[in-house]
């Protein structure tokens, strides 16, 4: 199991990012796959997670309204759409496997990628 994201970048407050979460190795159908980000002298956060099975999503409430989480399968990818970007989401971004994805929340992470930087500052 590979995971690999990328699509980081500086972006200025208000501007937009889309996060790419590309797997290899194993069939992404069967897997549920949640977006963590780190910020520095932070704790680990879970942003979102999207299901396999029914596309059962879920975003913390820092992100709710502002983030998109969608797949797509036949691309083994998993994005993550971020608009309205804040400095406070400036971080690391890490893509994972995880357990399960439900509207209350998603647990740590099982095979992760290596992250990719969001720096957001004008």
């Amino acid at each position: 199991v590979q995971l690999q994201a990328s699509g980081g970048g500086l972006v200025q407050p208000g501007g937009s990012l889309r996060l790419s979460c590309a797997a290899s190795g194993f069939t992404l159908d069967y897997y549920v796959i949640g977006w963590f980000r780190q910020a520095p002298g932070k704790e680990r956060e879970g942003v979102s997670c999207i299901s396999s099975a029914d596309g059962t999503t879920y975003y913390a409430d820092s992100v709710k309204g502002r983030f998109t989480i969608s797949r797509d399968n036949a691309k083994y990818t998993v994005y993550l759409q971020m608009n309205s970007l804040k400095p406070d989401d400036t971080a690391v971004y890490y893509c994972a496997t995880t357990g399960y994805c439900s509207r209350y929340g998603f647990p740590q992470g099982i095979d992760w990628g290596q992250g990719t930087q969001v720096t957001v500052s004008s």
